[in-house]
């Protein structure tokens, strides 16, 4: 016998296969891929920050790994503004870890959650709130605001940005 004329048992190659293929129902043969469930990874960090006072910021940065030096720069200025610092939060990326918030819930126990050009669907929130408008839910505070690079320009749409941002913030934090 020769090892190309191996064939191995339908149930063994089944076994085998058993989380990256499914077999449909309705025509034999075919092959369905399975929806991915959202894992979080555990050889890296997966968000920065040191997270002590449970506070998520969620970015959407397709070109970093947290975010861009920029955006950093500028909210930790937002933070420091507010009387925090990185320490206090946790800042994930959602395109490198598109998680929704029943897995953050679970990882970070959000007590504020302020998501940037993210909307709510894409948390699956059972809910939609427009942007800069403080929602409780679950125990937390959640907000959603324009994408972090939206105000890093120095113009007057980015102005207006940054002041309905803040003013939402004061809020929140009672600063």
């Amino acid at each position: 016998m020769k090892e190309d004329d191996l064939q191995l048992p339908d149930f063994l190659i089944a076994d085998l296969y058993k989380n990256s293929l499914v077999i449909a129902d309705n025509e034999p043969g075919t092959v369905e891929k399975k929806p991915e469930k959202v894992t979080i990874p555990t050889d890296r960090q997966w968000f920065l920050g040191s997270n002590l006072r449970n506070i998520t910021l969620l970015v959407h940065e397709k070109d970093a790994v947290y975010l861009k030096d920029d955006a950093l720069q500028f909210l930790s200025s937002i933070l420091g503004a507010c009387q925090l610092n990185l320490g206090d939060v946790a800042i994930v990326n959602h395109f490198s870890d598109p998680m929704g918030y029943p897995v953050l819930k679970e990882k970070l126990r959000p007590a504020f959650l302020i998501a940037f050009g993210i909307p709510a669907q894409a948390l699956q929130l059972p809910f939609t709130i427009p942007n800069y408008q403080i929602q409780n839910y679950d125990q937390c505070q959640f907000l959603l605001s324009m994408p972090l690079e939206s105000m890093l320009q120095n113009t007057q749409d980015a102005r207006l940005e940054k002041s309905k941002l803040w003013l939402c913030l004061k809020k929140m934090f009672a600063v």
